[in-house]
Protein backbone atom coordinates (compact mmCIF):
# COMPACT_ATOMS: atom_id res chain seq x y z
CA UNK A 1 0.00 0.00 0.00
CA UNK A 2 1.42 3.51 -0.75
CA UNK A 3 1.87 6.07 1.05
CA UNK A 4 1.20 9.59 0.53
CA UNK A 5 2.56 12.45 2.13
CA UNK A 6 0.70 15.21 3.59
CA UNK A 7 1.47 18.88 3.75
CA UNK A 8 0.75 21.67 6.24
CA UNK A 9 0.97 25.34 5.21
CA UNK A 10 3.79 26.39 7.77
CA UNK A 11 2.71 30.23 8.04
CA UNK A 12 5.38 32.47 7.32
CA UNK A 13 5.58 34.51 10.38
CA UNK A 14 5.60 33.38 13.82
CA UNK A 15 3.91 36.18 15.23
CA UNK A 16 0.61 36.07 17.41
CA UNK A 17 -2.93 36.60 15.38
CA UNK A 18 -3.32 39.93 17.32
CA UNK A 19 0.42 41.22 16.24
CA UNK A 20 -0.47 41.03 12.90
CA UNK A 21 -4.23 42.32 13.02
CA UNK A 22 -2.12 44.97 14.64
CA UNK A 23 0.21 45.92 12.13
CA UNK A 24 -2.32 45.66 9.76
CA UNK A 25 -5.14 48.47 11.04
CA UNK A 26 -1.80 50.67 11.64
CA UNK A 27 -0.78 50.55 7.88
CA UNK A 28 -4.74 50.84 6.93
CA UNK A 29 -4.90 53.70 9.08
CA UNK A 30 -1.46 55.14 7.83
CA UNK A 31 -3.08 54.90 4.31
CA UNK A 32 -6.40 56.35 5.61
CA UNK A 33 -5.08 59.49 7.26
CA UNK A 34 -1.95 60.55 4.67
CA UNK A 35 -3.99 59.01 1.45
CA UNK A 36 -7.81 58.73 1.15
CA UNK A 37 -8.24 61.85 3.30
CA UNK A 38 -6.07 64.06 1.63
CA UNK A 39 -7.86 63.01 -1.77
CA UNK A 40 -11.32 63.53 -0.46
CA UNK A 41 -10.31 66.77 0.73
CA UNK A 42 -9.43 68.06 -2.56
CA UNK A 43 -12.70 67.01 -4.44
CA UNK A 44 -14.58 68.15 -1.01
CA UNK A 45 -12.98 71.85 -1.69
CA UNK A 46 -13.11 72.22 -5.23
CA UNK A 47 -16.84 71.14 -5.04
CA UNK A 48 -17.69 73.19 -1.95
CA UNK A 49 -19.25 75.73 -3.83
CA UNK A 50 -21.11 73.04 -6.46
CA UNK A 51 -20.62 71.73 -9.70
CA UNK A 52 -21.48 74.94 -11.61
CA UNK A 53 -18.05 76.95 -9.92
CA UNK A 54 -16.04 73.91 -10.87
CA UNK A 55 -16.91 73.87 -14.43
CA UNK A 56 -16.75 78.01 -14.20
CA UNK A 57 -12.94 77.31 -13.43
CA UNK A 58 -12.58 74.84 -16.16
CA UNK A 59 -13.84 77.27 -18.50
CA UNK A 60 -11.29 79.91 -17.48
CA UNK A 61 -8.89 80.68 -20.29
CA UNK A 62 -5.81 80.35 -17.92
CA UNK A 63 -7.30 77.40 -16.38
CA UNK A 64 -7.67 75.69 -20.15
CA UNK A 65 -4.10 76.84 -20.91
CA UNK A 66 -2.38 75.43 -18.32
CA UNK A 67 -4.38 72.00 -19.19
CA UNK A 68 -3.03 72.40 -22.50
CA UNK A 69 0.37 72.90 -21.68
CA UNK A 70 0.52 70.10 -19.36
CA UNK A 71 -0.82 67.39 -21.64
CA UNK A 72 1.12 68.64 -24.88
CA UNK A 73 3.93 68.33 -22.35
CA UNK A 74 3.40 65.34 -21.45
CA UNK A 75 2.54 64.00 -24.83
CA UNK A 76 6.23 65.49 -25.97
CA UNK A 77 8.15 64.03 -23.12
CA UNK A 78 6.77 60.32 -22.81
CA UNK A 79 7.53 58.91 -26.25
CA UNK A 80 10.53 60.81 -26.33
CA UNK A 81 11.79 58.99 -22.45
CA UNK A 82 10.01 55.97 -24.19
CA UNK A 83 12.28 55.92 -26.78
CA UNK A 84 15.57 56.68 -24.82
CA UNK A 85 14.60 54.08 -22.46
CA UNK A 86 14.24 51.17 -24.98
CA UNK A 87 17.43 51.86 -26.74
CA UNK A 88 19.34 52.73 -22.83
CA UNK A 89 17.78 49.16 -21.80
CA UNK A 90 18.97 47.77 -25.07
CA UNK A 91 22.35 48.78 -24.95
CA UNK A 92 22.81 47.84 -21.38
CA UNK A 93 21.59 44.32 -21.52
CA UNK A 94 22.60 43.13 -24.65
CA UNK A 95 26.22 44.44 -24.79
CA UNK A 96 29.30 44.65 -22.73
CA UNK A 97 31.11 47.57 -22.42
CA UNK A 98 33.54 49.51 -20.20
CA UNK A 99 31.00 52.37 -18.91
CA UNK A 100 27.96 50.44 -18.23
CA UNK A 101 27.94 50.86 -14.70
CA UNK A 102 28.51 54.60 -14.87
CA UNK A 103 25.37 54.59 -17.32
CA UNK A 104 23.08 53.01 -15.54
CA UNK A 105 24.36 55.92 -12.66
CA UNK A 106 23.52 58.76 -15.21
CA UNK A 107 20.55 56.90 -15.89
CA UNK A 108 19.63 57.48 -11.49
CA UNK A 109 20.79 60.70 -11.06
CA UNK A 110 17.09 62.37 -11.66
CA UNK A 111 16.50 60.20 -8.66
CA UNK A 112 19.00 61.89 -6.06
CA UNK A 113 19.23 64.97 -7.99
CA UNK A 114 16.15 67.83 -6.60
CA UNK A 115 14.01 68.42 -9.35
CA UNK A 116 14.45 72.47 -8.11
CA UNK A 117 18.18 72.06 -8.51
CA UNK A 118 17.57 70.87 -12.30
CA UNK A 119 15.60 73.66 -12.94
CA UNK A 120 18.26 75.59 -11.39
CA UNK A 121 21.25 73.80 -13.53
CA UNK A 122 18.71 74.76 -16.76
CA UNK A 123 18.44 78.52 -16.23
CA UNK A 124 22.33 78.73 -15.63
CA UNK A 125 22.85 76.94 -18.86
CA UNK A 126 20.18 78.29 -21.03
CA UNK A 127 19.44 81.86 -18.72
CA UNK A 128 20.02 85.14 -20.72
CA UNK A 129 23.33 85.46 -18.43
CA UNK A 130 24.85 82.32 -19.90
CA UNK A 131 26.51 82.63 -23.62
CA UNK A 132 24.74 80.02 -25.25
CA UNK A 133 21.43 81.45 -23.52
CA UNK A 134 22.19 84.71 -24.95
CA UNK A 135 22.22 83.84 -27.80
CA UNK A 136 19.64 81.37 -28.34
CA UNK A 137 17.75 84.63 -26.80
CA UNK A 138 19.12 86.65 -29.38
CA UNK A 139 18.25 84.63 -32.03
CA UNK A 140 14.66 84.46 -30.80
CA UNK A 141 15.37 81.06 -29.64
CA UNK A 142 14.38 81.55 -26.00
CA UNK A 143 14.88 78.24 -23.73
CA UNK A 144 13.68 79.43 -19.58
CA UNK A 145 10.76 80.81 -19.11
CA UNK A 146 9.72 79.53 -22.79
CA UNK A 147 8.07 76.31 -23.58
CA UNK A 148 11.55 74.73 -24.64
CA UNK A 149 12.26 74.81 -20.87
CA UNK A 150 9.80 73.10 -19.81
CA UNK A 151 9.97 70.70 -22.31
CA UNK A 152 13.88 69.87 -21.16
CA UNK A 153 13.31 70.00 -17.24
CA UNK A 154 10.31 67.33 -17.56
CA UNK A 155 12.39 65.30 -19.77
CA UNK A 156 15.31 65.09 -17.37
CA UNK A 157 12.65 64.66 -14.36
CA UNK A 158 11.12 61.49 -16.10
CA UNK A 159 13.90 59.83 -18.37
CA UNK A 160 14.57 57.08 -15.47
CA UNK A 161 11.18 55.76 -15.11
CA UNK A 162 10.73 53.53 -18.42
CA UNK A 163 14.87 52.42 -18.24
CA UNK A 164 14.47 50.98 -14.99
CA UNK A 165 11.31 49.58 -15.76
CA UNK A 166 12.85 47.40 -18.53
CA UNK A 167 16.29 46.74 -17.84
CA UNK A 168 15.03 44.28 -14.95
CA UNK A 169 13.19 42.28 -17.61
CA UNK A 170 15.50 42.17 -20.21
CA UNK A 171 18.26 41.20 -17.66
CA UNK A 172 16.11 38.27 -16.94
CA UNK A 173 15.45 37.31 -19.99
CA UNK A 174 18.85 36.85 -20.93
CA UNK A 175 20.05 36.88 -25.11
CA UNK A 176 19.66 33.71 -25.92
CA UNK A 177 16.54 34.05 -28.02
CA UNK A 178 17.97 37.01 -29.76
CA UNK A 179 21.33 35.18 -30.40
CA UNK A 180 19.19 32.34 -31.72
CA UNK A 181 16.99 34.93 -34.25
CA UNK A 182 20.41 35.93 -34.77
CA UNK A 183 21.53 32.98 -36.41
CA UNK A 184 19.04 32.31 -38.24
CA UNK A 185 19.42 35.55 -40.90
CA UNK A 186 17.00 37.87 -38.69
CA UNK A 187 18.20 41.72 -38.85
CA UNK A 188 18.85 43.71 -35.94
CA UNK A 189 15.08 45.35 -36.42
CA UNK A 190 13.00 42.41 -37.02
CA UNK A 191 14.52 40.76 -33.89
CA UNK A 192 13.45 43.60 -31.60
CA UNK A 193 10.31 43.88 -33.24
CA UNK A 194 9.58 39.72 -33.14
CA UNK A 195 11.31 38.47 -30.15
CA UNK A 196 12.29 41.64 -28.31
CA UNK A 197 9.30 44.12 -28.07
CA UNK A 198 6.51 41.49 -27.15
CA UNK A 199 8.91 40.17 -24.29
CA UNK A 200 8.99 43.52 -22.63
CA UNK A 201 5.59 44.95 -23.41
CA UNK A 202 4.32 45.55 -20.48
CA UNK A 203 6.90 46.50 -18.23
CA UNK A 204 7.61 48.93 -21.35
CA UNK A 205 3.51 50.28 -21.12
CA UNK A 206 4.32 50.11 -17.25
CA UNK A 207 7.05 52.32 -17.34
CA UNK A 208 5.19 54.77 -19.81
CA UNK A 209 2.41 55.15 -17.30
CA UNK A 210 5.07 56.26 -14.29
CA UNK A 211 6.48 58.56 -17.02
CA UNK A 212 3.45 60.24 -17.75
CA UNK A 213 1.81 60.26 -14.65
CA UNK A 214 5.25 62.14 -13.36
CA UNK A 215 5.14 64.43 -16.45
CA UNK A 216 1.58 65.82 -15.66
CA UNK A 217 2.59 66.39 -12.04
CA UNK A 218 5.75 67.79 -11.96
CA UNK A 219 6.43 71.12 -10.10
CA UNK A 220 9.83 71.87 -8.80
CA UNK A 221 11.55 71.79 -11.77
CA UNK A 222 8.87 73.34 -14.50
CA UNK A 223 8.09 76.28 -11.99
CA UNK A 224 11.75 77.14 -11.88
CA UNK A 225 11.78 77.59 -15.93
CA UNK A 226 8.71 78.49 -17.04
CA UNK A 227 8.26 81.58 -14.89
CA UNK A 228 4.87 80.42 -14.53
CA UNK A 229 3.67 83.19 -17.40
CA UNK A 230 -0.38 82.91 -16.99
CA UNK A 231 -1.74 81.75 -20.89
CA UNK A 232 2.01 80.68 -22.08
CA UNK A 233 4.08 78.86 -19.49
CA UNK A 234 2.16 78.00 -17.18
CA UNK A 235 1.06 74.17 -16.48
CA UNK A 236 -1.67 72.72 -14.07
CA UNK A 237 0.84 72.20 -10.93
CA UNK A 238 1.46 75.82 -11.07
CA UNK A 239 -1.51 77.10 -11.96
CA UNK A 240 -2.80 75.24 -8.75
CA UNK A 241 -0.27 77.37 -6.54
CA UNK A 242 -1.08 80.10 -8.61
CA UNK A 243 -4.77 79.94 -8.04
CA UNK A 244 -4.16 78.67 -4.35
CA UNK A 245 -1.79 82.03 -3.27
CA UNK A 246 -4.64 84.34 -5.21
CA UNK A 247 -7.32 83.16 -2.00
CA UNK A 248 -8.76 81.09 -5.74
CA UNK A 249 -9.51 78.40 -3.46
CA UNK A 250 -12.12 76.72 -5.95
CA UNK A 251 -10.19 77.30 -8.73
CA UNK A 252 -7.43 76.04 -7.04
CA UNK A 253 -8.90 72.56 -5.97
CA UNK A 254 -10.80 72.13 -8.88
CA UNK A 255 -7.80 71.71 -11.63
CA UNK A 256 -5.96 70.06 -8.40
CA UNK A 257 -8.81 67.43 -8.30
CA UNK A 258 -8.42 67.36 -12.03
CA UNK A 259 -4.46 66.15 -11.85
CA UNK A 260 -6.06 63.89 -9.49
CA UNK A 261 -8.82 62.12 -11.47
CA UNK A 262 -5.59 61.56 -13.97
CA UNK A 263 -3.10 60.37 -11.25
CA UNK A 264 -6.42 57.79 -10.68
CA UNK A 265 -6.83 56.53 -13.93
CA UNK A 266 -3.34 56.27 -14.25
CA UNK A 267 -3.41 53.97 -11.22
CA UNK A 268 -6.14 52.33 -12.86
CA UNK A 269 -4.37 51.82 -15.67
CA UNK A 270 -1.20 50.68 -13.51
CA UNK A 271 -3.40 47.80 -11.87
CA UNK A 272 -4.57 46.29 -14.71
CA UNK A 273 -1.18 46.27 -16.04
CA UNK A 274 0.01 44.79 -13.05
CA UNK A 275 -3.30 42.21 -13.41
CA UNK A 276 -2.35 41.28 -16.86
CA UNK A 277 0.95 41.13 -16.33
CA UNK A 278 0.67 38.54 -13.29
CA UNK A 279 -1.37 36.21 -15.28
CA UNK A 280 1.69 35.78 -18.20
CA UNK A 281 3.29 35.21 -15.65
CA UNK A 282 1.40 32.52 -14.19
CA UNK A 283 0.57 31.11 -17.47
CA UNK A 284 4.79 30.72 -18.37
CA UNK A 285 4.73 29.39 -15.12
CA UNK A 286 2.34 26.92 -16.06
CA UNK A 287 3.87 25.83 -19.19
Amino acid sequence: MSEIAYTRAVPVTSEPPLVRYLAIGVALVFVALFLFAPLVTVFAEALKQGWLASIDTLRLPDAQAAIRMTLTIAAIAVPINAAFGIAAAWAITKFDFPAKSFVMTLIDLPFSVSPVVAGLMLVLLFGANSTLGGWLIANDMPIVFAFPGIVLATLFVTFPFVAREIIPVMIEQGRAEEEAALTLGASGWRIFFIVTLPNIRWALLYGILLCNARAMGEFGAVAVVSGKIRGQTATMPTMVEMFYNEYLSVAAFTLAAVLAMLALLTLLLKSLLEWRHADVLAATRRH
